[in-house]
């Protein structure tokens, strides 16, 4: 394995987290208005299996396999050596092969910027998409309270 930088594992890691987690069809569209596509070959992928997920008792306890999750993982090989990987929830091959050529994208230096502006706005998406949610979730909370008659 390459050594590399502390800073560049964990900007790697904020990259693939934000590809992964982008729906299939944001990662598409930014795929199709890239400007220069690159060659590559397909390393491995992309493969579907099965991923045990765990839990932890209130969040902190013990912990225990929740069950199983369908994942796709790829592999590719850019024409000038890069290799970048993807692993996705679901069953998307397209995404996950897209989501690995970003990777790759992303170890040239000339790109890393594009990919990094890419990987912003998929953050964007997400936190917007998140603030929605919350909105919406609110939008129906009850609030109980209890009433304490005046008898002492």
């Amino acid at each position: 394995m390459l050594d590399r930088p502390a800073d560049d594992q964990a900007a790697r890691q904020k990259l693939m987290n934000a590809l992964a987690a982008a729906p299939a069809a944001d990662l598409a569209a930014l795929w199709v208005g890239w400007n220069e596509q690159p060659e590559y070959d397909l390393v491995r992928g992309p493969e579907t299996g099965l991923v045990m997920v765990r839990g932890r008792a209130g969040g902190g306890g013990s912990p225990f396999n929740l069950g199983e999750v369908t994942v796709t993982r790829a592999t590719v090989r850019l024409s000038t050596g890069e290799i970048g990987h993807s692993y996705a929830l679901g069953r998307d091959g397209d995404k996950a092969k897209v989501a690995a050529v970003f990777d790759a994208l992303w170890q040239r230096p000339r790109d890393r910027a594009a990919v990094e502006a890419i990987a912003e706005q998929l953050r964007g998406l997400a936190a917007e998409a998140d603030r929605q949610r919350r909105e919406e979730t609110a939008a129906t909370r009850v609030n109980f309270f209890t009433m304490v008659r005046g008898d002492d």
